[in-house]
This record gives C-alpha cells, structure tokens and sequence, in this order.
C-alpha cells in the first residue's frame, strides 16, 4: 500500500464535500425511518436498514473513485455508454414489472435500476464527445450529434415509462453544451423547438401524467385522487412552522394522509419540512448549497476540458434533482416522481448519485493549479 500516495489524495480532497455528502446521508436515514413509523408498538419498516446497505456501498463507491483518476474512467467512456444502453434495453424486454412500469432488473435477488447509471453515462459521453479539439461548438452538426447521444437512452426510458428520469437528461445535456461554448442562438433555438412539440409531448403523455399536470393548473380538480398527495404534502410542509413538531411527530405522516408508499422517497423533503420545519429544511437545501458550491469549484479547477464538462454535468444533473423535488413538494411544480439525492430511499439512485460525487472528488484532487 502507496502510503505517500493516500496521504497525497487525502490533502488534495475537498473534505467540506464529503462532510456535507455524510451529513446528508445520515439525516435522510433518520427521515426514512420516521417515514415508516407508526407508533410504538407497530414495528417500522425496514427500509432504512436497506437504505444504510445502500450507502455504504455508494461509499465505497466514492472513495474507489475519489482516488481513481477520472481520466481513466473516460477513456472508458463509450463501453459504459453502451453498455449502459444494453441495460435500458434488456429492461424492457426483461424488466421486473411494478404498478405497470418496466423499470427494475433483476440480478441474484438484488434489483437496479439502470436508468439511474444511465443519467451519468450520458454525462460522461456528451462531456467526451464535446470535449474533443475537433468539436466546433459554432456548428449545428456536433450540437445535433451530442443531442443524439442524449436521445437515444431517453427515448429507452421513456419508454418503461419513467419520463421523469428521462427529462433529467435534457438540461444535463444542455448544462453541458453551455460550458462546452456552445452558441447562444443555438440554445433559443432548442428552446423554440421545443415550445412548438409541446403539443406532439402532451398527445404522447400517459393520462395519469396528463392528470398531474392538470391538476397543478386546478388544484381542486382532484383532491381525492391524483390530486391527494399534492395536497398532502403542502399541508405538511406548511403545518412543519419554524421548528416543526418534532422528530416522529408529523400528524400527515405517522397517521398516513402522506402515504406511506412515497413518504420515503418522493416526498421525504416532505416529512422532513413537517417534523423540523423551516429551520430543518434550510438545513437540508444549505447542505447541498455547499455541494453545489464545490461541484462549481470542480468545474472551475480541472485540469482539463473533458474534466470541467464533467464536473458541470454531474453537478447540474443533482441540482436539478434537488429544485425539482423540492418545487414539487411545496406546490410550485408538478408532480414528476423525481427523488432527492442522497436523502431518499433507494439503492440505484443513492449509489448512482455517490458514483457521480466520487467523480467529482476525483476531478478535485486532480487539480490544476489557477
């Protein structure tokens, strides 16, 4: 073992990360197994053991990759993205089949859901394939090419259904081009193009996804049906006050108006604002503030271009993970079933999201000097 060579990615790390990545991890702990509770004498589900097997295998996965060089990771590039899309496409043929999506495969009793890897697959192809000299990010023809390496496993996902992973990856793409110099007229164009599919998007919506939207626009079209966990979880957040009620003493919780089959996972940002309030849930978003700020500060040190793409796509795919549930949760989005990095329950997603962090302490560590 490199002694010298630990201690040299350990002064290089940026230990405020970290901290907050841990502190985030333990607080969402906690909440799933508020999110599961009762009262005393019913016993709590389970899912907060899983969750901390979870974390610990994201661990390990960030710390294998903090001290790999992601240089090496990217060369692997185009085998993980495909291989990756082999995975979106066996899950639709193969797929373990849960409320009539297609999401889940199954491997020694243990499920994934490659959709999640897929999010950071398509970070790193579009991040290698824009990075490269001979990309002219003033030419329609290399923006169209990186759009299609964002089409092709978004087309696969929407397919399970699960559009609200699958629109992840268009302002990831988009975070991308950006910091890659990409014209600005382009951006207005995209954004023109798809103003004028909005109607095509609404026809090939399912119609529980046409009902979310609708009953955002009229919240009273539907108070006890597609309609009740929004309600719900604005009730909570607003019932939580200055300091909430108090750990495992959210009434919309514990007595189930949230119900109890998305408390943990798309609404834990939910259970959180109810039971520590306002001052707990400005807790919670300044933890990711400070992974925000250290995402930037990666994007802002690499060494390289492809390594400051990187860092942008990571950083930007988990940050709007973070304003989506959030928004949702308070009533200033619809309901899109995306959940909260780090604090949700969940095995993919939590070792996905830890995989992406361990990335970007790896571009860190791998500093330039500026």
């Amino acid at each position: 073992m490199n002694w010298s060579r630990i201690k040299w990615h350990l002064q290089r790390a940026d230990w405020l990360m970290t901290f907050a990545i841990l502190a985030l991890i333990v607080i969402g702990i906690f909440f799933i197994f508020s999110a599961g509770f009762q009262r005393a004498d019913v016993p709590v589900n389970r899912m907060y053991q899983r969750q901390i097997g979870w974390a610990m295998a994201g661990l390990v996965g960030y710390v294998f990759l903090a001290m790999t060089d992601y240089r090496r990771l990217a060369e692997m590039t185009w085998w993980i993205y495909v291989g990756t899309l082999l995975l979106l496409v066996l899950v639709l043929f193969f797929g373990t089949r849960v409320h009539g999506a297609s999401r889940w495969l199954s491997f020694f009793n243990i499920q994934i859901q490659p959709a999640e890897f897929a999010k950071l697959a398509v970070v790193l192809a579009v991040a290698r394939y824009w990075s490269r000299p001979d990309r002219d990010p003033w030419q329609l023809g290399s923006m169209a090419l990186a759009l299609v390496i964002a089409v092709v496993p978004f087309v696969l996902i929407a397919r399970q259904p699960d559009l609200g992973t699958a629109a992840t990856l268009i302002p990831v793409t988009l975070f991308i081009l950006f910091a890659g110099g990409i014209r600005l007229q382009f951006l207005v164009f995209l954004a023109l193009i798809g103003l004028m599919l909005l109607p095509v998007g609404w026809m090939a919506l399912g119609s529980y996804q046409r009902e979310r939207i609708l009953v955002f626009i009229d919240p009273g079209r539907d108070p006890y049906g597609a309609g009740w966990n929004k309600m719900q979880s604005e009730i909570a957040v607003g019932s939580g006050g200055m300091s909430g009620k108090g750990y495992l003493q959210g009434t919309q919780n514990v007595l189930g108006y949230l119900p109890r089959t998305v408390a943990p996972t798309d609404f834990i940002f939910t259970v959180i604002a109810e039971e520590k309030g306002f001052v707990g849930a400005t807790t919670v978003l300044g933890l990711f503030v400070l992974i925000l700020i250290c995402g930037t500060r990666a994007a802002l040190v690499a060494a390289d271009k492809e390594g400051r793409l990187i860092a942008v796509g990571i950083t930007g795919m988990i940050f709007f993970h973070v304003f989506v549930n959030t928004a949702m949760t308070i009533g200033l989005m619809p309901i899109t079933g995306l959940p909260l990095p780090l604090l949700s329950y969940g095995g993919s997603f939590m070792v996905s999201t830890m995989l992406g962090l361990g990335i970007l302490q790896s571009i860190i560590i791998r500093r330039s000097r500026r």
